[in-house]
């Protein structure tokens, strides 16, 4: 979108910042960085993935500066990420590498690796600790103390320890249908305009980037009724994925000479999407496809209404709006979608009087006539 500037009125917006940070300010208190990033994962995490920019502690400096304002932070972090230069391109992520903390399967009780229940909210009661109002560093020391003797209890591998894919099992007994890598280089929504139609590659880096809200929505839509996609959920990893990158200056060079910069934490889901097909008899017959989702952090909701979307946007000959993909990837995007609906608040003296104009024309004509 494009933005219109107003000129005028410096004093009054100068007045305006300086009422906002007294705002923040106000209460004489601060809430140092590395406190946001250690208390505040969540948040940190989804600001990461709409922003599609990796940094914990950038994410926590833009939540400091937005007071919490989700879309604010992002706003700040997408305007950061545009600064930045790009000197190379991560090579393909192999999420069979993930050093996995949490693993569970909807669809099995029992998996190849076992399921590994991790961190979640999933299990605990939702109710208000009130404990939390007098928590103190030295509870918080005694607390740690005592986990790290449970934890020196119980067994532990030494080695590292890699999870197999669920999916790949079932590919091996025939139930899901093997397919060859594409190996095309995708194109970078962020430097080249998105385009209708448009390719797998591209509708997965909209999704992964799109607000949590939006998504979550639309997949929860598309599972209720519009489109009436109702999928299993296969996997959900989540845990920290190695990246490498290639020598800048070397074209071709074996994979033991990438260079590893560090990992990232991701949540991955694959979805098992039921559908019917006709077979060689011309006769209707059950089989799975996968919906595919992938954002930065923990966040499992988001991640699942992406594989949601992901198999609604294979299929866009469906009737329903969470099928058409310039409806879903346009309307996704947090910074669009909140910097449009915003721009509302700027001025529109001239447009807004122009219709005025016309309706007292039109009123004025009325009145002669009835007259």
């Amino acid at each position: 979108m494009g933005y219109v500037p107003v000129k005028g009125g410096t004093e009054a917006i100068d007045a305006s910042i300086k009422r906002l940070k007294y705002e923040r300010l106000k209460g004489n208190e601060t809430i140092e960085i590395q406190t946001i990033m250690s208390t505040m994962r969540g948040m940190i995490d989804q600001v990461m993935s709409e922003s599609s920019l990796y940094s914990p502690f950038l994410a926590a400096i833009a939540i400091k500066q937005a007071e919490g304002s989700m879309e604010e932070a992002v706003f700040l972090m997408r305007a950061h990420r545009s600064t930045l230069p790009r000197p190379y391109y991560s090579k393909t992520v192999e999420p069979e590498t993930m050093l996995v903390e949490r693993r569970i399967s909807a669809s099995f009780k029992d998996i190849p690796g076992g399921q590994l229940l991790g961190a979640t909210y999933d299990y605990t009661h939702r109710l208000l600790d009130f404990d939390l109002i007098n928590e103190s560093s030295e509870s918080i020391q005694r607390w740690l103390q005592n986990y790290q003797t449970e934890l020196q209890k119980v067994d532990a591998f030494d080695e590292v320890k890699y999870f197999p894919k669920v999916v790949d099992y079932l590919r091996e007994e025939g139930l899901f249908e093997n397919y060859e890598g594409n190996n095309t280089a995708p194109k970078d929504i962020t430097k080249q305009s998105l385009q209708f139609p448009s390719t797998r590659s591209e509708r997965l880096q909209v999704m992964t980037r799109g607000q949590t809200g939006a998504v979550t929505s639309l997949g929860y839509a598309s599972l209720r009724g519009y489109g009436q996609v109702h999928p299993t959920v296969g996997e959900v990893r989540v845990g920290a994925v190695p990246i490498y990158v290639g020598h800048p200056n070397e074209m071709e060079h074996d994979i033991e000479d990438d260079f590893y910069i560090g990992d990232i934490k991701v949540t991955e889901v694959e979805s098992f999407v039921p559908t019917q097909v006709k077979n060689a008899n011309n006769e209707y017959e059950l089989q799975f496809e996968i919906g595919y989702g992938i954002c930065y952090g923990q966040n499992e909701t988001k991640a699942i209404a992406m594989s949601i979307l992901d198999q609604c946007l294979e299929h866009p000959e469906a009737d329903f709006p969470t099928h058409d993909e310039e409806f879903v990837l346009l309307h996704i995007d947090s910074v669009e979608s909140t910097g449009f609906i915003s721009h509302l608040k700027l001025p529109h003296y001239v447009t807004f009087q122009s219709k005025l104009d016309s309706v007292r024309q039109v009123k004025k004509e009325v009145q002669e006539v009835e007259n």
